[in-house]
């Protein structure tokens, strides 16, 4: 179909407008880790606020008053799980992936690279991303938790205390 009625796109307008302004006050409301770099739980939050703004402004069977209760219980819960996260290790543990060293004094980790899924030509890219033609030159690759690949030069190591589960000397 493509019209039913102007009520239909009107109810579309009014009731979306509103569930945006809603959203906004709501992840405002939620703080800043709601919108920061995502790791696997905060993606499928996002995802999951997204695909409740859909429902709400195409669903005419939803009420605002029901999507606005669900971005609430969606931010609630992320707010619960973020707050547990800081105050037990297991459960942040289970909740979220820590970083893996992908690459240590220029040497790449094929089994640290196999566990997480990525192949040796993405943290090829990485190191040229970062300035580096030599990977002899690279101190460490580390995996985030959100999927982004860190590059720290050799001179940058240091005693590698900030490296997930090292602190040898690079």
């Amino acid at each position: 179909m493509w019209f039913d009625s102007w009520s239909e796109v009107g109810r579309v307008v009014a009731v979306g407008g509103a569930a945006y302004v809603f959203l906004v006050v709501v992840l405002r409301l939620s703080g800043k880790r709601t919108l920061s770099q995502m790791n696997a739980f905060d993606f499928v939050v996002t995802v999951a606020f997204g695909s409740t703004l859909a429902t709400i402004l195409l669903n005419k069977d939803v009420s605002w008053a029901e999507g606005a209760t669900a971005l609430v219980l969606l931010a609630a819960l992320q707010l619960l799980v973020a707050w547990a996260s800081t105050r037990w290790r297991w459960f942040r543990r289970a909740v979220t992936s820590g970083p893996a060293v992908v690459l240590r004094n220029g040497e790449i980790r094929h089994d640290v690279i196999r566990e997480n899924r990525l192949t040796e030509s993405q943290v090829q890219q990485a190191i040229r991303s970062a300035g580096f033609g030599d990977p002899s030159r690279v101190g460490a690759v580390v995996l985030e938790p959100n999927g982004m690949l860190s590059v720290i030069g050799r001179d940058s190591v240091g005693d590698g205390s900030a490296l997930p589960g090292e602190t040898e000397d690079a």
